[in-house]
């Protein structure tokens, strides 16, 4: 969502004769489009910070704004603790980036706009053309989250759940394919959670993408698992543009922990949903998060996740041990032991490598439906993705980005396939 909301920021400062450079020295505004949802994230805005005065420490001073969900959390607080940050804005507030700009060469004065406006924010990117010209690109459908999972920051920092007008979704990814995108990925929080009036769920958009011509393929992410309904999971069977990857946090595998992380469901819900979706679409496969020393977690809470995984085996999934974000619930909890943390970490990682990794050997000397995203630089190989959302990077003579072609693979690695793609293997439209 991030890389999503930076592309806008561009959009929007273009309107005011500012464009990206590749060149630091010659900017005269720096953006930090910061996340919060790890710990540290501040203090490596402040790094980041540290390395800006110094390439510009010859030259004149750019414009520093703090963007994104940092900003938000430690709003004034940042420009008290860093004269060189002349502006803090919001993840819901970035729309206005342009009059703030403006104000600011006229006053010269430190600028703190972090409201939550969310519904301003898309008034006014419906009239700001996205003009990313990616194969695979991204569409924010749902911002902000009404879970409040007890360790988690995003409804301090983002907002309660907001679903966008269902025809701006529409429009924009119109214009994005017009531009040559083949793959559209829906963003969300909770994206599974988007309903607007009463009448369009995330299902409608999904059947709604699945007529537009030229577009190939449908990714959404991330879901909760309690917004799982039945119509979504019918998409999986009716709509063949959807890819058969689903990106599913789970967190932890015990009900125990699950309960003190407030995640509102259960682990026998959960297969529930998972034996559901393998009904509607055989080829489907799940990914996942993980936090590992969540505070409470015992050897045996520890166990459950490990046969979650056995049970499930996870194509592909991030783990991370236990990190407590100022201001929620979990972060006055007594921590775990750190030595301990880290070695169910290293467990855990061992357990989902393998699982990935014997998953790509499954592919080894078969064809794999691959889009293609870039050729490779100063090389004959190119770069693309499987249905599954698999890496591949393969040898072909002759071959157009935005091509659906079949591609052998002749090796594997844990996170990459490698392979051959000969000019007769594309694959052919229906």
């Amino acid at each position: 969502m991030n890389e999503y909301d930076t592309n806008r920021i561009y959009d929007l400062v273009s309107n005011i004769n500012y464009y990206k450079t590749d060149i630091k020295k010659e900017a005269n505004c720096v953006v930090l489009n910061t996340c919060h949802i790890r710990e540290k994230a501040t203090e490596k805005v402040y790094d980041e910070i540290g390395r800006i005065k110094k390439d510009f420490k010859n030259v004149k001073k750019p414009l520093v704004v703090i963007s994104g969900c940092v900003a938000q959390a430690e709003s004034n607080e940042m420009i008290k603790r860093e004269p060189y940050i002349d502006m803090v804005i919001g993840p819901q507030s970035y729309h206005k980036i342009t009059d703030l700009i403006l104000n600011y060469e006229r006053k010269k004065e430190k600028i703190n706009e972090t409201e939550f406006d969310v519904v301003g924010k898309f008034d006014v990117l419906k009239d700001v053309s996205n003009v990313q010209n990616k194969i695979s690109s991204y569409v924010t459908i749902q911002e902000g989250c009404d879970k409040f999972c007890h360790f988690c920051v995003v409804p301090y920092t983002r907002g309660p759940e907001y679903s966008r007008p269902f025809e701006q979704i529409i429009n924009e990814t119109e214009k994005l394919v017009s531009n040559g995108a083949k793959e559209i990925i829906l963003l969300g929080q909770n994206v599974n959670a988007y309903n607007y009036e009463n009448k369009y769920k995330l299902s409608s958009i999904i059947k709604a993408l699945n007529k537009i011509n030229n577009l190939k393929r449908i990714r959404f992410t991330t879901s909760h698992p309690s917004d799982m309904s039945n119509d979504l999971i019918d998409c999986y069977k009716d709509c063949e543009k959807l890819m058969p990857l689903l990106h599913l946090p789970i967190q932890s595998g015990s009900d125990k922990i699950l309960k003190l992380m407030n995640r509102k469901h259960g682990y026998k819900y959960y297969i529930s949903v998972i034996e559901k979706l393998k009904k509607a679409r055989k080829d489907i496969k799940i990914s996942s998060d993980f936090i590992v020393g969540y505070p409470g977690e015992t050897e045996l809470d520890f166990n459950s996740t490990l046969n979650l995984i056995e049970n499930i085996g996870f194509i592909n999934s991030y783990s991370f041990i236990f990190s407590p974000r100022p201001g929620t619930p979990a972060s006055t909890k007594k921590l775990n032991s750190k030595k301990k943390n880290e070695e169910r970490l290293k467990q855990l990682q061992s357990v989902l490598e393998n699982f990935q990794r014997n998953n790509n050997k499954k592919y080894l000397e078969k064809n794999c439906e691959v889009l293609v995203e870039n050729k490779l630089d100063n090389q004959e190989k190119y770069f693309g993705r499987t249905q599954h959302m698999i890496p591949v990077i393969f040898e072909a003579d002759d071959c157009k980005t935005g091509d659906l072609v079949n591609v052998k693979i002749t090796s594997f690695n844990q996170k990459n396939l490698f392979g051959i793609f000969k000019n007769n293997n594309k694959v052919k439209a229906a």
